[in-house]
């Protein structure tokens, strides 16, 4: 570890840059932030050549970045400069604002060339004598035919593919000293770029393995932290007390709390900074994680009470069936059986009938337009070769309830009357699923990542199933 001093780190520059000649001084987290991603190598270049900033809204962003560029353009006389935004007009806000600073800056006025601003819509460009500062939207021209040695790009969160950040990362290559600042807040799983940079990051701080010179910077709420928690807020809120006032975040966070669905997972990816999977979740994670048991029931001691639902995913590459059963009150779910690859449907047709045989519940359903439909056609038929079918008392139909409906029904009861076993395909298959909405108003399941949602389907039909189901039969009593 090298001592970070005027020296050996940029950062004390821009500090004293922003106070004496702006006038424009920096928090005190701004200040750590610049003298730790200023550092630099013995041999003058900067130690961290790509810098990932996660902070959360409104604590400065901004301003750090038009302090970096005023530096960058004035001090260093850094001869390429791109500002990017997912939007032109937001980085020509930012540009603007440049502008203004620097042509009132009566230290910085008299270094600005006569025709320095040059204002042509997607050519926008602001000139020193040694230095150029132009704006893209985060698009594939991004800094293309041209070559830059810093770049800031603001809001990653909202880079959906990789075309804007190739476009100007390669536009550095051929410059040794070039630095790239991503500064954001978190997003949820379609932020691909930001994921991209913050995930290796993470495992060569954890490891020690990957790239030396990515650097992440994160000001971030602890997992599983209460939104209206105000010492965990001011993880991710730097400012805090200062601008930013205690009163607006909490009160904010309770009304996302009682509103749930897209006005938690905003607060939680703009506020907290927390990695949000889904931005409107079919249940919320912190319900389904606290309706987790380490203890589940073994259901087979009550094989009068459970129902089981088979489906399969519409790409047709994952099955899964899932019990469940009504016990004391509360639904308990287990998951049976999982299939994955393509054409699994055969393994499924093919096992489906010993499995039934061997769990004997009451009853075994399917969503009868959904995908597993046409597979369980022959059972329905009671057509299995071989086999005495279906099992004795076990009914074999698909479900009659709406699918809408059923769909509907399972975030409510999660909140109190479900326990399930933490599998991790039904997790995966609750975390990657959000809502697809009808033109009536109710909504069904659709995936939202990579994952397919059959295991929710199945779990929801299971549930509606065994909470549906008639009392159990008297046992037959020979006196």
């Amino acid at each position: 570890m090298r001592e970070l001093n005027p020296e050996t780190s940029y950062g004390f520059d821009v500090i004293e840059f922003a106070d004496r000649t702006l006038n424009m001084p920096l928090d005190p987290w701004q200040q750590w932030l610049v003298v730790h991603m200023g550092e630099l190598l013995p041999d003058g270049r900067p130690r961290f050549r790509v810098v990932l900033v996660i902070v959360a809204r409104q604590q400065g962003k901004s301003h750090l970045c038009r302090v970096l560029t005023l530096y960058w353009m004035f001090i260093e006389d850094q001869p390429y400069i791109l500002g990017m935004a997912n939007k032109l007009g937001y980085a020509k806000k930012q540009w603007q604002q440049v502008i203004k600073v620097a042509t009132a800056n009566e230290y910085l006025k008299d270094h600005i060339p006569t025709n320095a601003v040059r204002k042509t819509i997607g050519e926008e460009e602001f000139r020193t004598e040694q230095s150029s500062y132009s704006i893209a939207a985060a698009n594939g021209n991004a800094g293309r035919s041209q070559t830059l040695d810093r770049v800031i790009a603001d809001e990653l969160r909202e880079m959906k593919t990789w075309d804007a950040w190739n476009a100007a990362k390669y536009a550095q290559n051929a410059r040794p000293h070039a630095q790239m600042i991503a500064i954001t807040n978190q997003g949820d799983d379609t932020a691909v770029v930001l994921d991209g940079l913050r995930n290796p990051a993470v495992e060569y701080i954890e490891t020690g393995s990957g790239d030396p010179r990515l650097g992440l910077f994160e000001w971030s709420c602890p997992p599983g932290s209460d939104p209206t928690d105000l010492e965990a807020l001011a993880w991710a809120n730097p400012d805090l007390g200062g601008r930013t006032h205690p009163d607006n975040l909490i009160g904010d966070a309770h009304r996302a709390v009682k509103a749930g669905g897209l006005e938690l997972a905003g607060f939680k990816t703009e506020v907290m900074c927390q990695r949000v999977d889904n931005l409107d979740p079919v249940i919320e994670p912190e319900l389904w994680a606290a309706a987790a048991t380490d203890d589940p029931i073994d259901l087979s001691q009550y094989r009068d009470q459970v129902a089981c639902c088979i489906d399969l995913s519409l790409a047709g590459d994952h099955a899964s069936l899932v019990a469940a059963a009504l016990i004391d009150g509360t639904v308990h779910v287990e998951v049976v059986q999982a299939w994955s690859g393509y054409g699994c449907a055969r393994s499924v047709a093919r096992e489906l009938p010993a499995l039934v045989e061997r769990v004997r519940p009451r009853v075994l359903g399917w969503f009868p337009a959904g995908p597993a439909a046409e597979l369980t056609a022959d059972l329905a038929a009671k057509r299995v070769p071989g086999r005495p079918w279906p099992p004795r008392r076990v009914q074999v139909e698909p479900i009659k309830t709406d699918t809408a409906a059923v769909c509907m029904a399972l975030p409510n009861l999660v909140r109190a009357d479900i326990w399930h076993p933490d599998d991790p395909m039904l997790n995966a298959h609750v975390a990657g699923a959000r809502k697809l909405m009808r033109q009536n108003g109710t909504w069904v399941y659709q995936r939202a990542s990579g994952s397919p949602v059959d295991g929710l389907y199945a779990m929801a039909g299971a549930v509606q199933l065994a909470r549906t189901l008639p009392p159990p039969r008297p046992k037959l009593v020979v006196s």
